[in-house]
């Protein structure tokens, strides 16, 4: 599990052939620990001071926004939590539900209202004033409509996190709060 709060801006060095290795500052990663990037939960198979390997099977490229990164490209990356981790953001189990397609980034003072669509399905486990993780980052729904969800990001998120630099037509992996959305089934 995780807690939605990123921990580094990690870079991709390259993904393919079932392996995706990031550069990342992050230190104590051994194989076989979680390690969630963009959202999406990842088994490191390697590490080294300064990068992590990961495999990554065929499903999830297929599945989930990971089958469109390109080497450089910026990805969230936070290491699993323990039991003396703050819990600042909410429970992230890095199992992207879907991905969502952004339809629209403003810029207002102080903070970016992104628009994104999402299949209702999605959006029926989302509430106004909920959490919701896209690629991995803890946020709250500010909007919910027919189809669509809006965020805020403010500077300090966009400055920590890929969420900076989204512009419409990027994909993002979109995670309900599963506690939410448990409640809200039964």
């Amino acid at each position: 599990m995780f807690t939605g709060i990123v921990k580094d801006l990690g870079k991709v060095k390259s993904i393919g052939q079932g392996r995706i290795t990031v550069f990342t500052s992050l230190e104590g990663i051994e194989p076989g620990d979680s390690v969630m990037v963009n959202g999406v939960c990842l088994t490191a198979v390697e590490f080294s001071r300064g990068r992590v390997s990961m495999d990554i099977g065929r499903s999830t490229l297929k599945d989930t926004a990971l089958g469109y990164l390109q080497p450089g490209n910026r990805v969230n990356v936070e290491d699993s939590l323990t039991l003396s981790d703050k819990l600042g953001g909410h429970i992230v189990y890095g199992h992207a539900h879907c991905v969502g397609r952004v339809l629209s980034v403003v810029k207002k003072v102080n903070t970016r209202i992104i628009k994104i669509k999402a299949e209702s399905s999605f959006t029926g486990k989302l509430m106004e004033k909920g959490s919701v993780a896209v690629d991995g980052v803890s946020l709250t729904v500010n909007e919910l409509g027919s189809g669509y969800f809006t965020v805020g990001v403010i500077p300090e998120t966009a400055r920590r996190t890929n969420l900076g630099s989204l512009k419409s037509s990027d994909r993002v992996n979109l995670e309900p709060d599963m506690l939410l959305a448990a409640a809200m089934k039964g």
